[in-house]
């Protein structure tokens, strides 16, 4: 070996340490970063010598399922957060101020003061507790559709969140084909593009499709494209308040409805799906069946005249007519003023009847030992009658079985949402930690190769300093 041949390769073996020195240097700082995919460094040698090449460390299929597992933990997530808030507010039959708690009390009122039709105190007790039964039914569809308008916020922040994330992605990606094209180093591209992607997935069900020039398209899990060379629009109106029967608004990916039951192609995981589920769905089968309770206590306490039935104890407005549905009743029901002493109203009605006039007392002669009408409605409420609030609890119960059943599903829905949240998030923890192991950074091999790149470069320096030598001796001996 030639001098000259010898010092050109001690040269590129230098270079070619040190730039693997740089990239471990690299490697060591990232070790820490969930985000950061190993740098490999690769020597090609060609016509015009040896090029240092830096790829990174990936794998698609972790990555996808990494992806899938995010976008079905957070949906998991949002819709148990809501379940949870929806049920301590509303859900807890063990709470005194539940709707299924002050129908027990309702009841127990009823039954004293039926034994003791003519202890007037008894009688106030047991309008008291229908009192605070309206209310807390009142209160239950206050919750609901704060629950739903919360949701509707949450969908608002995430769509904007995704818009947010999808101009960050365009930007990464034109970085990432730009670079690609020129051959440069795109790794640290394709870790930020990557990042966003993650991000993208928590908010929103996404697959990717790698394309040629290091191009990329995001498509959410039902199909509709997200990014194809440039951004699509997803957008959302707000709505500012809900009621009883508010629909809220879809979000849209250019115009195609991604949420609600009209969607095409409707989201399937991420926290837009999950806070849409929510929205439109549990919340509103809850209410539904606070509404169907509302229903039957109005129609279990109505009286019934020689012009027919109207509302007794319990009205939803002031004309006193029965309700012809039982939408939104929750929110409507009411303590008769009638027999509401604090609204100028006679207890004894409770007992006599009477609250829509004289044509509707069921105690002509007012005897104070009537106990016939206060009999019927302690067997109203133990009557079992039809409710039919949509699925699953269409059934024959009592008001007191269906408002426990009611109370039930909640919960039954809570802890369903929760265990499926746990698996999710285990399944996420074990693709991260797949990922993580396949393209991650290990400390003590990016040590153990740092103090054998060490030895390297000292070997190639001291092939240049024999080098020198060599020709330093060369050089005198032929001066």
């Amino acid at each position: 070996m030639g001098l000259s041949l010898a010092l050109d390769s001690a040269r590129s073996a230098l270079l070619a340490t040190s730039s693997q020195i740089a990239t471990n240097a690299r490697n060591t700082a990232g070790a820490n970063d969930p985000g950061y995919s190993r740098k490999i460094v690769s020597l090609v040698t060609g016509a015009g010598g040896t090029t240092v090449v830096v790829t990174r460390a990936s794998d698609a299929a972790l990555f996808t399922r990494k992806l899938s597992a995010a976008s079905a933990a957070s949906e998991s997530q949002a819709l148990l957060d809501g379940l949870t808030k929806l049920s301590m507010t509303v859900g807890d039959t063990s709470d005194a101020g539940s709707p299924a708690a002050r129908l027990g009390a309702l009841n127990a009122a009823l039954q004293a003061a039926a034994n003791r039709p003519d202890d007037a105190g008894l009688a106030r007790t047991a309008v008291e507790s229908a009192r605070d039964l309206a209310t807390s039914l009142n209160g239950a569809a206050d919750a609901v559709h704060d629950a739903r308008a919360t949701a509707d916020q949450g969908m608002a922040d995430s769509v904007a969140r995704i818009n947010d994330l999808l101009g960050q992605f365009d930007i990464a990606n034109r970085a990432v084909m730009r670079g690609t094209a020129s051959g440069q180093d795109v790794s640290d591209s394709l870790d930020t593009r990557d990042r966003i992607v993650s991000q993208l997935s928590a908010e929103i069900g996404i697959s990717v499709s790698d394309r040629p020039g290091g191009d990329m398209a995001i498509y959410t899990d039902s199909g509709v494209t997200l990014f194809d060379r440039g951004a699509r629009n997803v957008s959302f109106t707000p709505t500012t308040a809900f009621a009883a029967g508010t629909v809220g608004s879809a979000v849209t990916v250019d115009g195609v409805p991604v949420t609600g039951a009209s969607s095409p192609m409707r989201l399937a995981s991420g926290r837009l799906a999950g806070l849409a589920s929510l929205r439109d769905e549990s919340a509103v089968a809850y209410e539904n069946q606070l509404d169907a309770i509302a229903g039957a206590l109005i129609d279990t306490f109505k009286e019934t005249g020689a012009a027919g039935s109207k509302t007794g104890l319990f009205t939803a407005g002031a004309s006193g007519a029965l309700p012809g549905s039982t939408a939104g009743l929750a929110g409507r029901i009411a303590l008769n003023a009638a027999v509401d002493p604090t609204s100028g109203g006679d207890v004894t009605t409770l007992r006599d009847g009477g609250m829509n006039g004289a044509a509707y007392k069921a105690n002509p002669g007012t005897d104070a030992a009537y106990a016939t009408r206060l009999n019927g409605l302690v067997a109203g409420l133990a009557t079992a009658r039809s409710f039919t609030p949509g699925p699953p609890l269409n059934e024959t119960a009592t008001l007191a079985g269906f408002a426990a059943d009611s109370a039930g599903w909640l919960e039954a829905t809570r802890k369903a949402a929760s265990g499926d949240a746990d698996y999710q998030k285990t399944l996420l923890g074990r693709a991260s930690d797949a990922l993580s192991n396949a393209v991650g950074v290990n400390g003590d091999d990016e040590t153990a190769q740092m103090l054998q790149l060490q030895r390297a470069y000292t070997a190639s320096a001291k092939i240049l300093t024999m080098v020198d030598d060599l020709l330093q001796t060369l050089l005198t001996a032929i001066r």
